[in-house]
């Protein structure tokens, strides 16, 4: 069996892709028009009712207030470069946000108009749901988004969709550690597919309470040193990194995070790049 690997640039032994999640300011609300509360919650209380949940609502504030500045200042300290994939009412609610992304040169990456489930929506619905997102965010941050990554799963059209509306790449896929072309969605129109890690991703520190910032980062850390080892052996690869800001933006948290970048930092050949650059590269060196 053939392993799958990709040469990164400069002869780079792994990728590093950050994944940073704004959801926060874009989650269910009845203040929204919703049916009811965001299920999501750290504190794991969800009424099936349409009232508000306060409690929870600043939950997700937090990351605004509090998780966003030191996720960006430790993204600043180690020069790592981030894709953020964004609500787009989220920027819209919370402006400061799309400037630290613009002023740190990253990419948004789109996460739908709203933090809900796209899965649910007819063609039509979802077509203005992802205009609706591209334009926001273009106004928002000032550059459009070229890749996309839906609450969840997408829909049978979602890719076909995504290509008619100008997107490059897509991130609504689990299924290995190197992009790759989708030439079945729209036959002579491929796109590009940069798959993401779920089990990276720091909300399990949420769905799991038993899951410490230690247990975290170990696997974390374990993942990195994986996929390094790998690309020394001949076999590069790229590893994703997920991140939300009311979750790793914790102070009890945001440590596990700064030691990762440490541990990333310390190794040579190690190419830390957006998701953007990533398919580009796919693309460029892997022609359709």
């Amino acid at each position: 069996m053939q392993e799958e690997r990709i040469d990164w640039p400069g002869g780079a032994r792994m990728a590093l892709s950050i994944v940073v999640n704004v959801e926060e300011g874009s989650e269910q609300s009845v203040a929204r028009g919703d049916k009811g509360m965001e299920p999501v919650d750290e504190l794991g209380i969800h009424i099936k009712a349409p009232i508000r949940n306060y409690g929870n609502e600043s939950n997700y504030l937090y990351g605004i207030k509090a998780g966003a500045p030191r996720v960006v200042k430790l993204l600043r300290q180690f020069g790592f470069a981030a894709s953020w994939t964004v609500a787009a009412q989220s920027l819209e609610n919370h402006p400061e946000i799309a400037a630290a992304i613009t002023h740190l040169g990253h990419e948004p990456v789109s996460h739908g108009w709203r933090w809900v489930h796209q899965f649910k929506m007819d063609e039509d619905t979802e077509r203005a749901f992802i205009r609706k997102a591209v334009e926001s965010i273009t106004r928002t941050c000032g550059v459009r988004p070229y890749g996309w990554l839906s609450r969840y799963m997408l829909t049978d059209n979602t890719r076909r969709l995504l290509i008619e509306e100008g997107f490059t790449y897509h991130m609504d896929d689990y299924s290995g550690d190197v992009p790759y072309w989708d030439r079945d969605s729209v036959p002579g129109q491929p796109i590009v597919i940069v798959p993401y890690q779920v089990d990276n991703n720091d909300m399990k520190m949420w769905t799991d309470p038993a899951l410490s910032p230690a247990d975290w980062l170990d696997y974390a850390t374990r993942n990195f040193d994986q996929i390094y080892r790998e690309g020394v052996e001949g076999n590069p690869k790229m590893m994703s990194l997920g991140l939300h800001l009311r979750i790793i933006g914790r102070p009890g948290r945001i440590w596990a995070l700064e030691e990762f970048f440490r541990h990333v930092a310390a190794h040579d050949g190690v190419w830390v790049a957006t998701r953007q650059a990533i398919a580009e590269h796919f693309a460029a060196t892997v022609p359709a």
